[in-house]
């Protein structure tokens, strides 16, 4: 897995996730149930970038007061990914 991050503000969940599947790469960003964005890149440089935005976007959060939770690697994750 190329990311995957949780935070958490105010009983909120926030999860950026890039992960391999088998046609690319899949980019999600979702909050509790609700997905925010979720793209599929074929493109390695596009992966690259969309990791460095994902992490830029993790400091901001931080900065409004979201918190680091520990990561669940979980076999579900994939499948929550593709809804």
């Amino acid at each position: 897995m190329a990311l995957n991050r949780r935070l958490t503000s105010h009983g909120h969940v926030r999860r950026l996730v890039v992960m391999p599947d088998p046609k690319g790469w899949e980019v999600l960003e979702k909050e509790d149930s609700e997905v925010l964005m979720r793209l599929h890149r074929d493109d390695w440089h596009r992966v690259e970038r969309d990791v460095r935005l994902f992490e830029i976007r993790v400091l901001a959060l931080k900065r409004e007061g979201w918190i680091d939770l520990p990561t669940e690697d979980r076999g579900h994750d994939r499948e929550d990914a593709r809804r």
